[in-house]
């Protein structure tokens, strides 16, 4: 299938590794040019450079911090300007800081929310200006199953997760006149370098709580992301998609 993404310029926040890393080469793949945006602009993050320009697609490495509002101010009429527009944006950037409720600090809970709620907060408002004024765009955000479900140890980021999901869900609604479509996709356990640092027994009991027996992988998120941000997904707005291999049925 032609996801008619041929030319298109996307910026995904996260885009170093794991799950954002691969929604960047998915999408430079499909065609497009992309903006990376992460904390660091280091080996690894210009190997995924490196994969786009290979595929003859664009890219810029964009150092931030996304808890940033203004740094994503700048950041959009910077790729605006020197990529020539921008159609689509993924908000991926995320981070874990895991402890039961009675031992979390606020330090904690002010990390989480900011990195993985704010930061989203700070990309969408930048991108929306111009996705209302040019009257498209695509954006997809990537929640988790535990901001469906909850999950013990993780308030914070099980909070941030479905902050991620309303806000999703609230943005749609506000940007639908303007023909541009929100949707949110949530994972279960994926297999990145984040998960992999957890005890066994955890990626154990995940795997037998999926229906397939199985972790998923960032391609298989990305794969989604890339059908919500295609034409074929032109109709579809509003949505949460899991990503889990039946590791959570609602």
């Amino acid at each position: 299938m032609d996801l008619g993404l041929s030319n298109k310029v996307a910026l995904v926040t996260g885009g170093r590794r794991g799950i954002g890393a691969a929604v960047v080469r998915t999408l430079a793949a499909e065609g497009c040019d992309v903006a990376i945006v992460d904390r660091e602009a280091d080996a690894e993050a210009m190997a995924v450079v490196g994969t786009v320009e290979a595929l003859g697609r664009r890219a810029l490495m964009l150092p931030a911090d996304v808890r940033d509002v203004a740094a994503a101010e700048r950041i959009v009429a910077d790729v605006v300007q020197r990529l020539g527009r921008l159609d689509i944006l993924v908000c991926c950037a995320g981070i874990t800081a895991d402890g039961m409720v009675w031992k979390l600090t606020e330090a904690k809970w002010d990390d989480v929310l900011d990195v993985n709620l704010k930061g989203y907060f700070a990309y969408t408002r930048a991108a929306a200006a111009v996705f209302k004024a040019q009257r498209s765009g695509r954006i997809v955000n990537v929640a988790s199953i535990n901001g469906m479900r909850g999950k013990p140890g993780q308030a914070n980021y099980a909070a941030s997760k479905g902050g991620v999901i309303a806000m999703t869900k609230a943005v749609a609604r506000e940007m639908g006149r303007y023909d541009v479509t929100v949707n949110a996709i949530a994972p279960g356990m994926i297999a990145t370098t984040m998960t992999r640092a957890l005890p066994p027994e955890v990626l154990e009991q995940a795997t037998r709580e999926s229906a397939l027996g199985r972790l998923g992988t960032p391609e298989d998120c990305a794969n989604l992301i890339a059908f919500l941000c295609s034409t074929a997904a032109r109709h579809i707005t509003g949505a949460v998609v899991t990503v889990d291999g039946g590791q959570y049925m609602a």
